[in-house]
């Protein structure tokens, strides 16, 4: 997984509240359990005019052109700016899959759906909870200003405007070291692999006939 420490990145704002997983990444595109390949289906119900399938080739799509994701304004953002209770819904795990594919690797909201905002750890995203007032400040601070980015720091807790407005937020400790660096699951496990190691020989002189 990809630590995330700092990025100053282009700010892309989604107006919505409730934004549930199956707009996130519609079901249809569940049946593969690679981590790649989901960007261009982000919001796919909202970015194009025809339904989506997995393998499309999505450059040939008709774009609905009033969604901020098709805008010329926002194309290569890194920061989704968002409201409340974004990734309510399902728990797939595929959201954040296309979140991150798309480019976006930071996502700041009054409130996140709990398990969404789990994985979203376990993947190398930041989800960053301001409260509703700094959301609505940014939002109106993106919408008027073309360009609009943000510096977010991790190790201190912090976003920043390009005014240089500090504004701080919470994250668990041990979230925040995973993330710092780049542990997700499976890293974590491979820490302790000379005590798997360790163990699996002694279970070996203990109970060979499990080996045999």
């Amino acid at each position: 997984m990809q630590a995330f420490t700092k990025l100053k990145g282009l700010v892309v704002p989604l107006d919505r509240a409730n934004v549930d997983t199956d707009a996130i990444i519609p079901k249809q595109f569940l049946k593969s359990i690679k981590r790649t390949g989901y960007g261009p289906f982000l919001f796919d119900e909202w970015r194009y005019e025809d339904v989506g399938q997995p393998g499309m080739d999505c450059s040939k799509r008709p774009l609905r052109k009033d969604f901020v994701l098709n805008q010329p304004r926002y194309q290569g953002a890194e920061i989704l700016l968002t409201r409340e209770n974004f990734g309510c819904g399902s728990s797939r795990e595929h959201a954040p899959w296309a979140i991150l594919d798309y480019g976006i690797s930071c996502i700041i909201a009054p409130s996140f759906a709990d398990i969404f905002y789990n994985n979203c750890f376990k993947n190398g995203i930041l989800p960053v909870v301001l409260t509703t007032e700094e959301v609505d400040t940014l939002f109106a601070e993106t919408e008027s200003q073309e360009g609009y980015k943000l510096d977010v720091d991790l190790e201190a807790q912090t976003v920043t405007t390009p005014s240089g407005q500090v504004l701080t937020f919470e994250v668990d400790a041990f979230r925040k070291h995973c993330l710092l660096n780049g542990l997700d699951d499976i890293g974590l496990t491979l820490q302790q692999a000379d005590k798997i190691k360790a163990y699996e020989e002694k279970r070996k002189q203990e109970a060979p006939w499990l080996f045999a």
